[in-house]
C-alpha cells in the first residue's frame, strides 16, 4: 500500500518550486564532495578521448580521473529510462492553450509524450525533417556547446551559480537565440522542409 501510494506521488508532475531547487543543490553538492563541477557536454569529450586512438591534442589528456563525470551522466541516461519506462504520468502533458495554437499552427497536435510525436518519431529520422531536426540541429548544439565552452546546462546552473560573467553572457545568448528561433525562424523553417 505504501509503495503504491509512492509510485503514485512520483509520477505526477512535481512543481517548479521542488525540481528546480533540487536541481540547484546539485551544483553546491559537487562541489563540497568533491570540488566536481556540473555540466553535462565534457562527458562527450571524456567518452571521444577514451574511445578515439588518433593522437588528437584536444582529446589528449587522463579522461580517467573525469569518470565521475561519465558515471553521472550514465545515471542520468539510466534514471531517464526508469522514470519513462515505470514511472511515467499516462496523462496528457498539460499545455497553455495559447502555445496549443501556436503549435496546431504549426502542425503539432499530439501532446501524449514529452517530445513531440509529429516530430520525434521513427519515421522522420530519415526525411528531410530528420536532416534538420536531427543532423543539422545536432550539429549546430554541438558546434555551438563548443564555442560557447559549456552547454547550456553547465553555464546556466554551474556558472552563474559560480558567479561567473561568462556563463551569463553565454545563458543571455542561449535565452535570446531561443526566443529568436521559436518566434522568427521556427515557422518558415517547419514550412520549409514540409511539415
Amino acid at each position: 500500500m505504501i509503495m503504491e501510494q509512492f509510485i503514485e506521488w512520483i509520477t505526477q508532475p512535481w512543481p517548479w518550486w521542488v525540481a528546480g531547487p533540487l536541481i540547484g543543490l546539485t551544483v553546491p553538492v559537487l562541489l563540497i564532495i568533491g570540488n566536481k563541477t556540473f555540466g553535462i557536454s565534457s562527458s562527450l569529450r571524456h567518452v571521444c578521448a577514451a574511445c578515439v586512438p588518433a593522437n588528437i591534442p584536444f582529446f589528449s589528456y587522463n579522461w580517467k580521473k573525469e569518470i565521475w563525470n561519465l558515471m553521472f551522466v550514465f545515471g542520468i541516461l539510466i534514471g531517464g529510462l526508469i522514470a519513462t519506462i515505470f514511472l511515467s504520468n499516462p496523462d496528457t502533458i498539460v499545455v497553455a492553450e495559447a502555445t496549443q495554437q501556436d503549435l496546431a499552427a504549426l502542425g503539432i497536435t499530439d501532446y501524449s509524450k514529452l517530445m513531440p510525436a509529429e516530430i520525434f518519431n521513427w519515421e522522420n529520422l530519415f526525411t528531410a525533417k530528420g536532416l534538420v531536426f536531427f543532423v543539422i540541429g545536432g550539429f549546430l548544439v554541438g558546434f555551438g556547446t563548443r564555442y560557447a565552452g559549456g552547454c547550456t546546462s553547465g553555464h546556466a546552473i554551474m556558472g552563474i551559480s559560480s558567479l561567473q560573467w561568462p556563463s551569463v553572457v553565454a545563458t543571455i545568448f542561449f535565452m535570446a537565440g531561443g526566443f529568436v528561433m521559436t518566434h522568427l525562424f521556427l515557422g518558415p523553417l517547419m514550412a520549409w522542409i514540409g511539415f
